[in-house]
């Protein structure tokens, strides 16, 4: 598929993540495989800077926490628990809902006959049920009939061997919102919006992967977004207070980006947490958490430490 490594880091994002720390720390490369438990054991690190996404499974995200939980070694980041439940779209929005805060209405299809439980008004979204980075998410996604629904959840389940996660879109404007520190400490950074009037005109207003991976590059003028966005106090503050609610709600920790999008009656809707952001470190790549901390006066290095910090001071280290 052409979306396979698309969750993976670049060794540009690695290294840099590297540098940032060993500005005041020695630090040593682990790579996330099956050698990693080993490794880990007989380094035994004063603390972990966890960035890996894994390799194999729904429960991918979730490995490197639980390894390190099982070696009793501090990491930075959310457990492996709110890791799995974030990537799992479903069981995410079931969370939410249970807790009121608003999301977008939706269903979890196994096979095709299931969208016939659907009670939807076009247009809808498909998506795979656990993937990041946009993976599977295409113009297709858009669907505007029962025909390309069937469709697009018959594409998922046979590429991606999971569920389809289907829901009504939400048509208003679509914003991201980097989330750092802890408890009351916890802050958003100036939010991002996805200016989609931007997009070329034959573009689903979706940031889909080709939105995300072809026509944003490093090569081409793509500035659709907008940091801080222009928002009102009052919007603004609904966002902020609906993106911590959900940060604490699922219990992530020290970092997370969450993507919102306002319905038709201007609510904003959670459509999902990142609790391991991306972070690209060349300012010429739209990376939505790198962008919202320059923003804020940090720089890269600055960023990194902080979320370094944030997961010291969690565990008493510092």
């Amino acid at each position: 598929m052409v979306d396979t490594y698309a969750e993976w880091d670049t060794w540009e994002t690695v290294n840099a993540v590297k540098d940032a720390i060993a500005e005041f720390h020695n630090v040593t490369l682990v790579e996330a495989n099956n050698d990693a438990f080993l490794k880990l054991k007989e380094l035994k690190p004063d603390i972990v800077f966890n960035f890996a996404e894994g390799l194999i499974g729904v429960n991918r995200e979730s490995h490197m926490p639980a390894i390190l939980e099982m070696l009793q070694l501090p990491y930075l980041g959310s457990d492996a628990l709110t890791l799995g439940i974030c990537l799992d779209k479903s069981r995410a929005k079931e969370i939410f809902t249970y807790h009121k805060i608003p999301n977008a209405k939706f269903l979890v299809a196994d096979k095709v006959e299931d969208i016939a439980k659907a009670d939807f008004e076009f247009p809808l979204i498909v998506k795979p049920i656990s993937e990041g980075s946009s993976k599977g998410i295409f113009s297709s996604s858009f669907v505007k009939n029962k025909k390309e629904l069937e469709d697009e959840v018959r594409r998922i389940v046979s590429s991606y061997n999971q569920p389809a996660l289907i829901e009504e879109f939400l048509p208003g404007r679509e914003f991201t919102a980097a989330v750092l520190g802890n408890g009351e400490e916890a802050e958003v950074l100036p939010i991002i919006e996805i200016l989609y009037e931007e997009f070329p005109k034959d573009i689903v207003p979706l940031y889909s992967y080709e939105a995300k991976w072809i026509l944003d590059t490093k090569e081409n003028e793509f500035n659709v977004f907008d940091c801080p966005a222009k928002l009102d106090k009052t919007l603004e503050n609904q966002i902020k207070e609906s993106v911590l609610r959900t940060y604490n709600v699922l219990r992530c920790r020290d970092w997370s980006r969450i993507d919102i999008r306002l319905d038709k009656n201007g609510v904003p809707n959670i459509i999902e947490i990142n609790p391991l952001p991306g972070i690209m470190p060349d300012p010429n790549e739209n990376s939505s958490f790198p962008k919202a901390a320059r923003a804020a006066g940090m720089n890269y290095n600055q960023l990194i430490q902080s979320a370094l910090y944030h997961a010291a001071k969690r565990y008493n280290l510092l």
